[in-house]
């Protein structure tokens, strides 16, 4: 069974077209002129009930447009969609029941007021029954260990305890589908895992289906077995994870900080980023060498202070894609 079905949607925008000097400004006031921007061009892909789907590109893919269609925020120009049987931007008010949303640089909880506080509201506004409330709320604050800043108004805490309150404010009714937009973006890799792990353990407990967009690779590696890759609003790739590490995240990121000053390393399967007196950027190719083998190599060398290891950037592994001449999807 399908929690979601996308054919052919699309979405175009208006955009001012801006002319130079005093007399084109003139111009633009009085008689506008505007180009068309198709954010979204005509996507197909659908996504299974419990299904953890990442849906992936560079900033102005369309990732965050197609997220809005599909949340009844935006109308689209073109195609049909359904979520969970509603047409989002014809049943928005219905399908809010059902589904939960997190937008990773915008904030549902009240600033000035704890955490509590914001659940509270939802309950009322999701119409929840009390008792169900509360028992879902415990349950809640247990699991997402909520419980030391639970009433620490929302502008004292940290990112990443921040995150969590968002995560659980959006599952407070249950919802079906759960749709994540760079959740864990400017969390430090502590918060990031424990938000992952949040996210793991509600999908396998409660099958909630999640729509998952972020430009940190381990997100996707971590989470989901499937990911769509969208670039200038088309669908480029749709293939699952476990290829697309193996033909296009085929690299590791070395950073060090070491005691002595670094000379000249050379390393089969290593290129050199990014070389000072006392560091080295490194990209190691993991089907050429393991990362093991590297930092046992460095660490004979060299007196580590610092280590880093991180996945290339997902331009690059976009760039990778269109590289090889995918045009279309994977299987």
């Amino acid at each position: 069974m399908n929690s979601i079905v996308v054919e052919g949607l699309g979405k175009t925008f208006k955009a001012k077209v801006k002319e130079p000097g005093l007399l084109g400004s003139c111009r633009s006031i009085i008689n506008p002129i505007y180009r068309e921007v198709h954010a979204v061009a005509g996507i197909d892909f659908k996504v299974d009930s419990g299904e953890m789907l990442a849906f992936i590109g560079p900033n102005g893919a369309g990732k965050s447009t197609t997220i809005k269609i599909l949340t009844g925020i935006l109308h689209p120009s073109a195609g049909q969609a359904r979520v969970l049987d509603f047409i989002p931007w014809k049943d928005r008010y219905k399908m809010s029941f059902h589904i939960g949303a997190v937008f990773g640089q915008r904030s549902q909880l009240w600033y000035h007021l704890p955490p509590l506080d914001t659940f509270d509201l939802l309950a009322r506004i999701y119409e929840i029954p009390a008792a169900d409330f509360r028992k879902r709320r415990d349950e809640l604050i247990e699991r997402f260990d909520l419980g030391e800043f639970q009433k620490t108004p929302v502008r004292k805490l940290s990112l990443g305890q921040r995150m969590r309150c968002e995560v659980a404010a959006s599952l407070l009714h249950r919802p079906e589908v759960l749709f994540l937009d760079e959740p864990t973006i400017g969390l430090d890799v502590v918060a990031k895992q424990k938000i992952r792990d949040l996210i793991a353990e509600m999908n396998k407990a409660e099958g909630t289906t999640v729509f998952l967009t972020s430009h940190d690779t381990s997100d996707i590696e971590k989470l989901c077995k499937r990911a769509i890759v969208i670039n200038h609003g088309t669908i480029v790739l749709d293939t699952r994870v476990s290829r697309l590490k193996r033909d296009y995240i085929a690299s590791k990121i070395v950073e060090l900080r070491v005691t002595a000053e670094v000379s000249n390393f050379s390393y089969p399967g290593v290129t050199v980023l990014k070389s000072s007196n006392y560091g080295l950027k490194l990209e190691v190719d993991t089907k050429v060498q393991s990362i093991e083998r590297v930092l046992a190599h460095l660490m004979n060398d060299y007196q580590v202070v610092d280590i880093t290891i991180s996945d290339p950037p997902l331009e690059q592994v976009i760039s990778a894609i269109y590289s090889e001449g995918t045009g279309g999807r994977g299987v």
